[in-house]
């Protein structure tokens, strides 16, 4: 793609954003939007800084990266109401890659994480203007449904020191720094901490369950700022937030160490593509509620200016969140401008109300991020992928656990769970559904095996193959057909159903005419019926329809023809040439009468099996 070329994509991007400046005229709509964009602030301000100190930053690199971010993503999003900012799962993962590199809080930590935020802003440009947003497919539901589920864990066990006010080293595994941790809590919780975090808690708890409409954090948070600053919560020995840097960013240029790049190259692509399939669910949650036309290359465009910028004004890196998206459509959020007034509020935070956060306690922090993460464990989603693929279930719980037992190396629980599921999927369809098949009552084909009752013809075999044929499964087809063939010795018609392949590779297409070569020879004829056209492509292209015999001989597009076909040519004392074959529909309904499936003259619906 040349540079004009990207110009004109990035103008057509815009398009949208310039509609809904036009929606702006209306006085009605700026007025829902400056009340959405206000309240999304209210809840955004308290948990960016909490979710600043999960990613082990300070609480002002939150804030960095609630100012700007939201207005960019709004402007080259494709959602009016997704909700920009610092999320809980990727400040896990910002610190969990950062961990290995620098001390939680250093000045090279804070450095690197300018540099991640940078790093997944340009990975996730890349692929929204070269329109790869295929990629986030690889990460398939189980996946994020098992890391999900594990992340929250992890995110609430790792507040767990700042709720009892007690201080322990990290361990190389975040189950044994938990385990210290719970040690350490029953013999020196400092009890006044404590009391700040049951406090937090049940203010956010009981908030959401009495009264939901009103802003439960910023309520936890003003309350016991102003319990911490009357008590003197500092002098006895508790933990706050402390000075917080007053005045908006300014633009500074990280320096590209390339060995440190190296060392990050697998978390930016883990935090891109994480982080924006986080967006992009819920804004397609959000879309079909609002029946707004989602782009998700454009989202991807969006979200990794939005990352760039961040970083570049001294932030990390940022996704859209859920509660704050559901807090913005709830609130009645028409289009983009909700986001950048909430830009707007944590830049007016930044400049003149920093001072009032100095006595926050980190403890109320903790309490936010465990209440806004608590809702993120779910176990009926694992226990419906088990019921509706085993393997789907496996690949959930194994990321679960891997997660788990990983951290604080959380990427290797995601990579694993990925390759895992892929594996899983290669083997299913390795072994795919080969199924012999005979005339119903009702005029379909079911399997012989499911209805076992079923006549079958002794000179004509159809079955059908439920997948595509492919390197992976063609020896697997024709060690199938074999058996077929050295099970019913009278045959000499074998029709293959190939409604059901939708592909036909190199190795497919050479192993169907070996067959086909093979079993000419011993007076076996194979023909094919239902074909698709990427199916009947590959033959014509590589002239296996003219070496099988061509398509008025051997291949059909209705199975009827092929019978026909296959009834001219048989000579067999039940059949009759065809008018008393099993596998012709009268001969079918006939055969279920006498069975006493049927009443005489009136068939009875039955289920497809």
């Amino acid at each position: 793609m040349s540079f004009p070329e990207l110009l004109v994509r990035l103008r057509q991007m815009l398009i949208p954003t310039l509609y809904q400046v036009g929606e702006l005229k209306n006085p009605s709509v700026l007025k829902a939007d400056l009340i959405a964009g206000i309240t999304v602030a209210l809840v955004l301000v308290p948990q960016s800084m909490a979710y600043a100190q999960l990613a082990g930053l300070p609480p002002y690199f939150g804030l960095y990266a609630s100012f700007l971010p939201p207005m960019v993503a709004a402007v080259f999003g494709s959602s009016r109401q997704l909700a920009t900012g610092p999320v809980a799962v990727v400040s896990l993962l910002t610190a969990a890659s950062l961990e290995p590199l620098a001390a939680a809080g250093s000045e090279g930590f804070l450095a690197y994480a300018v540099l991640l935020a940078i790093m997944v802003g340009i990975f996730q440009l890349f692929l929204g203007l070269f329109r790869l947003g295929v990629l986030v497919d690889f990460l398939s539901h189980p996946v994020v449904v098992g890391f999900t589920n594990a992340g929250a864990i992890i995110i609430g066990t790792s507040q767990l020191s700042k709720l009892f006010g007690v201080t322990v080293e990290k361990a190389p595994r975040h189950y044994e720094t938990v385990y210290n941790i719970i040690l350490e809590a029953t013999e020196s919780t400092h009890l006044i901490t404590f009391a700040f975090s049951v406090l937090s808690i049940g203010i956010i708890w009981g908030t959401k369950k009495y009264q939901p409409r009103l802003p439960g954090v910023l309520i936890a948070v003003v309350a016991c700022t102003l319990l911490s600053w009357m008590i003197g919560f500092e002098e006895r020995g508790g933990s706050i937030v402390g000075a917080i840097p007053a005045g908006l960013p300014s633009m500074t240029i990280p320096v590209f160490d390339w060995e440190v790049i190296k060392q990050l190259i697998a978390s930016t692509i883990v935090i891109s593509l994480i982080g924006f399939m986080e967006a992009i669910s819920i804004a397609k949650a959000m879309a079909a509620r609002t029946r707004q036309r989602i782009d998700a290359n454009q989202e991807l465009v969006g979200q990794g200016l939005s990352n760039m910028v961040s970083g570049l004004f001294g932030g990390y890196a940022v996704s859209g969140s859920f509660s704050r998206s559901a807090v913005n459509i709830e609130s009645g959020a028409i289009t983009g401008f909700s986001s950048i007034v909430t830009g707007a509020v944590v830049g007016i935070t930044l400049l003149f109300l920093t001072p009032l956060l100095y006595h926050l306690p980190q403890a109320t922090l903790a309490s936010v991020i465990i209440m806004a993460v608590i809702n993120l464990i779910k176990i009926e989603p694992i226990k419906h992928a088990w019921k509706a693929e085993k393997h789907d279930g496996i690949v959930a719980v194994v990321t679960f656990v891997l997660t788990l037992a990983m951290a604080p190396h959380l990427q290797n629980g995601i990579i694993i769970g990925v390759v895992l599921a892929m594996v899983l999927f290669i083997y299913r369809t390795m072994r795919p559904r080969i199924a012999i098949v005979s005339r119903y009552h009702d005029g379909t084909f079911r399997d012989v095996s499911v209805h076992p009752e079923l006549d079958r013809c002794k000179k004509i075999l159809m079955f059908r193959f439920d997948m595509s044929l492919y390197y992976a499964n063609a020896g697997y087809f024709e060690t199938k057909v074999l058996e077929m063939v050295a099970d019913n010795p009278d045959i000499e018609y074998l029709i293959l159903d190939a409604e059901g392949i939708n592909t036909l590779d190199a190795t497919g297409e050479e192993v169907l005419l070996h067959l086909s070569e093979r079993l000419q020879k011993i007076g076996i004829t194979i023909i094919i019926a239902r074909m698709k056209k990427q199916f009947m492509d590959t033959v014509r292209k590589t002239g296996t329809l003219e070496k099988m015999g061509g398509d008025n001989r051997r291949f059909f597009s209705r199975i009827t023809f092929a019978l026909a076909q296959a009834w001219t040519n048989v000579e067999c004392d039940k059949c009759g040439n065809g008018k008393n074959c099993p596998l012709r529909t009268s001969v079918a309904i006939q055969q279920a009468k006498e069975r006493g499936e049927l009443e005489p003259d009136k068939p009875k619906p039955v289920e497809i099996a």
